[in-house]
Formats: C-alpha cells, structure tokens, sequence
C-alpha cells in the first residue's frame, strides 16, 4: 500500500528514479513531445512543470536551478530560449499527457506527452479556418481559365486517334516478335 507516499517509485532506486526523470524531461524539452508509459508520464509532469515555471524568469540564479534537475546544457538553453517566450503568459498547465493504447510486449499502458504550446495540429487550423470555404458548385468553370494552356496543347494530340493494333492471329505459329526473351545463364564457377 501507498499509505502516504506522494509520488510514484516506478520501482527504482532513488538516483535511478532522478536520472530517468531528468533524460525525460530534457527529451521532452528538445522534442517537445515524448511517448513513455503512463506512470512515467504523470511522474514527468510534476517533475517538469516547475522547471517550466521557474524557466520564465531568464536569471543566472534560475539558469542554475534548472541545470541541477536537468543536467544537459542544450536542454536548459533550449527551455530557456525557445520554450520560454512562448509560455510567458501561461499560468500553469505547460503539458499534455494523450493515453496511446497498450504496448505489444508486457501490455503497459502507453501516452504521449508533449508541450502544449508546440503542438503543431492545434496550432495549424486556425491558419486553414482562413481559407476559402468549399462550395458545391462544379469546379470545372474555376479550373478552366488556369488550364487552358495545357488544354491547347493537348488539344493537337487528341484530334489524331492513334491506331489500334491488330490483334495476331490464332495461328499456332509463334511469331518472332512475340516470342519472349530468353533467359541466358552464367556458367557456374568451378573450384580450382
């Protein structure tokens, strides 16, 4: 039983369990999203969001602060410079954990967690939402005056058909044309 303990050992010891949440969270941070089992997940985010949130004031004393949790330098820049800007004006809630069925060997129980504001299919419809609603109208009239080029030029090869071939006769000859190519083999080595 838990009885009180208020995180998740994922059944490791104390350094394991640190050194596994600091690689998450930096591949988290550089990626900005991540697939780990489900129990990790929610280990990660109370792990990582404070990071995030002490990411928002760019100081050497919180540089430092975030460098002991993570410990990869391209991880606390990246944070620093990238991830930072653009959750300046969130309050709290820098991730999302997405539940991604089971895994095929020991049925663990997969998600994705990945960083809200880097999520590039929220983001990209509000630019399609923009553009020109679909009509029910044939599109044939719109495509005309953009394709008359090609249909001029298309327009000599279509006036002359070109000629069906004759079909050969049921001779029971085999014609010289028709016969097929035969294959022609190496001639096998021979130990010395």
């Amino acid at each position: 039983m838990r009885h009180n303990r208020s995180i998740n050992h994922l059944g490791r010891q104390s350094g394991h369990r640190k050194a596994l949440m600091a690689n998450l969270a930096a591949s988290l941070i550089l990626h900005k999203k991540i697939e780990t089992t489900l129990a990790k997940a929610k280990a990660l985010r109370t792990y990582v969001e404070p990071l995030i949130t002490k990411s928002k004031e760019d100081t050497t004393h919180s540089r430092r602060v975030v460098f002991s949790y993570l410990k990869q330098k391209e991880a606390v820049s990246e944070l620093f410079r990238v991830v930072a800007p653009k959750i300046a004006d969130r309050k709290g809630g820098y991730t999302r954990i997405v539940k991604n069925g089971f895994r095929e060997g020991d049925a663990a129980e997969m998600a994705i967690m990945e960083l809200v504001d880097f999520n590039a299919s929220v983001v990209a419809p509000k630019e399609v939402a923009a553009k020109k609603p679909a009509t029910r109208r044939s599109t044939k009239k719109a495509a005309a005056p953009a394709a008359e080029g090609e249909a001029k030029a298309e327009a000599p090869a279509k006036k002359a058909p070109a000629k069906k071939a004759a079909a050969p006769k049921a001779t029971g000859k085999v014609s010289s044309k028709a016969a097929p190519a035969k294959k022609v083999q190496a001639p096998r080595k021979t130990g010395n």
